[in-house]
């Protein structure tokens, strides 16, 4: 485990951050993302660190080629999805609400966690927004965990729980087939376990992980206690304390670590809505001494 002084000062003349809370969430001044340097990713990569959730306005330069790489700067690229697919570069997911087969991400959630290496991060672009609605909202599962009363916090960090992709993209799979995903076809999604708890592998904190879209159970619970520690849980995660709350302009860039974060993206819009995201290639989810999945 790597950690790193993530309220260290910015090396990059001109960075400056404006927090948008204690924990969660801040915007960032003063970088031209088409154009930065390794430096300057690194600072980013810091600050993520720090504030979980991070927004550049004005980026009005930033294209597809600019965004992956951007993420090539900030670690390895994973392809766009592992399942769905509807850009010409393979590793930008384009999120776009005209598509017939568009899925909604009306449900508090963490990219991709039905595989057994999610995302770290998530670098998100606006590219064509609804004149209102289409907001974006993230949860600090961090900052949620340390609130968590000293008895629900031992219960959790012991626990492992099922996440399963089949209930958003099983019948999308079977229809279409899958892409490549950790250098290999993804021709079915079999359930995979997480800790409950996450101890993030470059800072150690611990954090919750677990989310409505894609965790159905927490294992060996009975369904009706698991359903009793999941709903607790979710209504923790998304207290207003815990969130923040984001409305897209032209040339926003909004970048969030998966490890970290819930997100949700409200679906009050009948316009158009086009985002293009690229992920960064993530590790396996370890949990407290060492817990993780069998």
């Amino acid at each position: 485990m790597t950690l790193l002084a993530t309220h260290a000062p910015a090396t990059t003349p001109g960075l400056r951050i404006e927090r948008l809370g204690p924990a969660l969430g801040a915007v960032i001044h003063g970088i031209d993302l088409a154009s930065i340097d390794e430096i300057a990713a690194f600072d980013i990569r810091r600050a993520l660190l720090a504030h979980k959730v991070l927004f550049f306005r004005d980026q009005h330069g930033f294209d597809d080629d600019a965004q992956v790489r951007l993420g090539n700067l900030l670690g390895d690229l994973t392809p766009g999805h592992p399942v769905a697919g509807n850009h010409e570069r393979s590793e930008i997911y384009n999120i776009d609400s005209s598509d017939p087969e568009f899925s909604f991400s009306d449900v508090w959630h963490t990219d991709v966690t039905f595989m057994k290496k999610p995302p770290a991060i998530s670098i998100l672009r606006a590219v064509t927004l609804p004149p209102y609605g289409g907001d974006t909202s993230w949860a600090d599962s961090q900052a949620a965990y340390d609130s968590l009363s000293a008895p629900f916090k031992a219960l959790a960090d012991q626990l492992l729980a099922v996440h399963d992709g089949n209930r958003e993209w099983g019948a999308f799979l079977k229809k279409n087939g899958g892409h490549e995903w950790e250098g290999e076809i993804v021709t079915e999604l079999p359930a995979v376990e997480h800790p409950v708890v996450r101890v993030h592998p470059e800072t150690g904190r611990r954090g919750l992980f677990v989310n409505p879209g894609f965790t159905s159970h927490v294992s060996g619970v009975s369904d009706a206690e698991s359903r009793a520690i999941l709903d607790a849980l979710y209504a923790h995660l998304t207290q207003p304390e815990h969130t923040i709350r984001h409305r897209w302009a032209p040339g926003d860039v909004g970048i969030w670590d998966n490890r970290a974060t819930s997100h949700y993206a409200n679906r009050d819009y009948t316009n158009t809505r086009v985002m293009h995201r690229v992920t960064v290639r993530g590790d396996e989810p370890r949990g407290v001494d060492g817990l993780r999945a069998h």
